[in-house]
């Protein structure tokens, strides 16, 4: 891709801006300045990208009331203007972007609150993959269940908060939910079927997640869950992950 002239970057950084004036030479469909419909034109891109923004993580905007969620996020598009024509994609920084945002930097645990809304996106719009077949584990010998490497769905996400973010997201999302606990927890989003699930791991959980998302067998994976919480039971989360959809590949392999 081509660098951009110095006509498009005085147009990008005017799209944004509300106090810049419209870049020189810029005419309407008759010849004349465009003064009045760029300002149009400014005022609906500016529009579409905070509506955007507002969709991708409508727990941040609860927890800041509508009328600050809009002034950050005019804060944000103005330095981070889309790099792709797909408003789904568009917000991936907003979370680094509020955790170096001072005026809200007393409110420690709203990046990893934007992390999550952020993830549940991704996962949406992931793709779609075939689920693993619980048979094919029921037939393993144990030594070989110890050996086995499984595989994640794209929609698969995986979080590690120092904050209660599975909490805030359902005190802010799911009616009657009890207030949030003063503990960190680890969540995995998983898409059981159109939409994605944020589910709340046990200790070890995540260890066991991470694990095995980095090639590592079950019982490595185990180990490292153990190693977090050492009554971790594998069976329930094995049970969740199946049942949700999550495993998407099975593989035995040999000693090294």
């Amino acid at each position: 891709m081509s660098a951009p002239t110095s006509r498009q970057t005085q147009f990008r950084a005017a799209i944004l801006d509300p106090d810049r004036p419209a870049p020189p030479g810029l005419t309407d469909g008759r010849g004349a300045p465009a003064g009045r419909r760029f300002s149009v034109y400014r005022n609906n891109v500016v529009v579409s990208l905070t509506e955007a923004l507002e969709k991708a993580f409508p727990t941040v905007r609860k927890l800041i009331g509508a009328e600050n969620f809009a002034t950050v996020a005019g804060l944000y598009l103005r330095a981070h203007p889309p790099t792709s024509p797909i408003l789904s994609r568009y917000g991936a920084g907003f979370p680094d972007f509020l955790g170096a945002f001072e005026p809200l930097g007393h409110l420690g645990y709203l990046p990893d609150t934007a992390r999550l809304d952020r993830a549940l996106v991704d996962s949406y719009h992931a793709a779609d993959s075939a689920p693993l077949d619980p048979g094919r584990l029921g037939a393993l010998a144990p030594d070989d269940l110890l050996r086995l490497h499984l595989g994640f769905a794209p929609a698969v996400r995986l979080l590690r908060s120092p904050w209660p973010i599975h909490g805030i997201w359902r005190f802010n999302n799911e009616e009657n939910a009890p207030q949030p606990p003063h503990t960190a927890q680890d969540v995995l989003i998983t898409r059981p079927a159109y939409d994605p699930v944020p589910r709340l791991l046990p200790p070890g959980g995540a260890a066991l997640i991470a694990a095995l998302s980095a090639g590592k067998s079950l019982g490595d994976a185990l180990d490292a869950a153990t190693g977090e919480a050492a009554d971790f039971d594998l069976s329930p989360l094995l049970t969740r992950l199946l049942q949700d959809n999550a495993l998407s590949g099975a593989q035995v392999k040999a000693p090294a």
